[in-house]
């Protein structure tokens, strides 16, 4: 009743529980702040997917990338998942397009995770400067492999 209202306005208004307010609304700022970022990014990305999906030649697609290709199309997926510039709006879009188009879904997979693992964009621009040129060497010699047994697990693993 009137106490209960009380004390639940006393607590509020302690210093630690303004702290927690102002905490929730920083936090509530930042994430408008990263759906206002993100949200047009994803849209022009899914746009431009579509879009690109429709330039991409079915007929080449599917003869380098469909399911057809065995390991020669896991193989050039892998290689050029790399040199993909751009950051994942661009990857991922990429991959959607080529899913579209024809593209077999496990190498749409390796050449995502030969993104994630080596672009050189952000090797480059990121990697190097930051950790430094051994501790690239070091993350490059031990995850190489990585694309090569997910492509690998994959061909186990799909229908």
């Amino acid at each position: 009743s009137h106490r209960a209202i009380r004390r639940s306005r006393t607590h509020w208004q302690s210093p630690h529980a303004s702290a927690v307010t102002r905490w929730r609304v920083a936090a509530l700022r930042a994430s408008r702040a990263t759906l206002a970022f993100t949200l047009p990014r994803v849209v022009v990305a899914l746009i431009g997917a579509g879009c690109f999906a429709e330039l991409l030649p079915q007929d080449r697609v599917q003869h380098w990338f469909g399911a057809q290709a065995g390991l020669a199309g896991l193989a050039l997926a892998i290689a050029l998942g790399p040199v993909t510039p751009g950051g994942a709006f661009v990857a991922f879009a990429i991959a959607a397009a080529a899913l579209k188009a024809g593209a077999a879904p496990l190498a749409a997979i390796a050449y995502v995770t030969a993104w994630a693992l080596f672009s050189l964009t952000k090797l480059l621009a990121y990697e190097l400067p930051l950790m430094g040129r051994e501790a690239t060497l070091v993350r490059l010699a031990v995850s190489w492999p990585v694309p090569l047994l997910v492509a690998g697990l994959g061909l186990l693993v799909a229908p």
